[in-house]
C-alpha cells in the first residue's frame, strides 16, 4: 500500500509520512531484480542501486543520529575516499545493505519520534540545524536519489514510477 502524506496532518507527521513514502519507492526499485542488476555500474560514474540504497542508510544516520547527539552503528565513511558510502565492497551482501538500510530506518525514527520539530542539533559542518529541516533535506535526499534509481531501474527492466503498479 502506498503511503500518502495525510491531507490535514500536522507538519512532523506530514514531513515523516513524506519520507517514508520515498524510503518505500527505494524498496520498490529493488525489488524483483538479482544481485549482478544490483551491482551493475548504471552511470559512466559507476553508480549502482544497491550503492545508492547504502548510500542513504549512511546519510540517514549522519543526518538524523549524528546531528541529535545519537547512537549507531559505524558508518562506511572515510576521508581518504569521498565514494565509500556509495560503494558495495565484494564481501558485502545484497541482504547485508539492506538490512543496513532498515536499520537505518528504523533507528532514525525512533530520533525523529523523541524529537520535536523546533529541536536543534548541529550538522556535521557545524552549523544549526533545527530537526524540520533535517526531515526536509532528507525528504528532497531520498527524493533525488529515487529519481535515479527509477532512471537506472527503467534501464534495467523498463519498470517506471513511484509506486507498485498493484498499489
Amino acid at each position: 500500500m502506498t503511503i500518502r502524506v495525510p491531507y490535514l496532518g500536522d507538519e512532523k507527521q506530514s514531513l515523516h509520512a513524506s519520507l517514508n513514502r520515498h524510503r518505500d519507492v527505494v524498496l520498490w526499485k529493488l525489488d524483483g531484480l538479482d544481485d549482478e542488476q544490483l551491482r551493475r555500474p548504471m552511470t559512466p560514474s559507476g553508480s549502482t542501486m544497491l550503492g545508492l540504497v547504502k548510500h542513504l542508510a549512511a546519510v540517514e544516520y549522519g543526518w538524523f543520529c549524528d546531528t541529535f547527539g545519537r547512537e549507531h552503528e559505524p558508518l562506511p565513511f572515510r576521508d581518504d575516499d569521498p565514494e565509500a558510502d556509495l560503494r558495495v565492497e565484494p564481501g558485502e551482501s545484497t541482504a547485508d545493505v539492506l538490512a543496513f538500510y532498515a536499520r537505518a530506518r528504523t533507528t532514525c525514527d525512533a530520533v525523529i519520534d523523541s524529537l520535536d520539530v523546533e529541536a536543534t542539533g548541529t550538522a556535521w559542518y557545524g552549523e544549526k540545524v533545527s530537526l524540520r529541516w533535517v526531515l526536509i533535506h532528507m525528504v528532497e535526499e531520498v527524493a533525488r536519489h529515487t529519481g535515479h534509481l527509477d532512471v537506472m531501474r527503467e534501464l534495467l527492466d523498463g519498470a517506471t514510477g513511484d509506486h507498485r503498479p498493484d498499489a
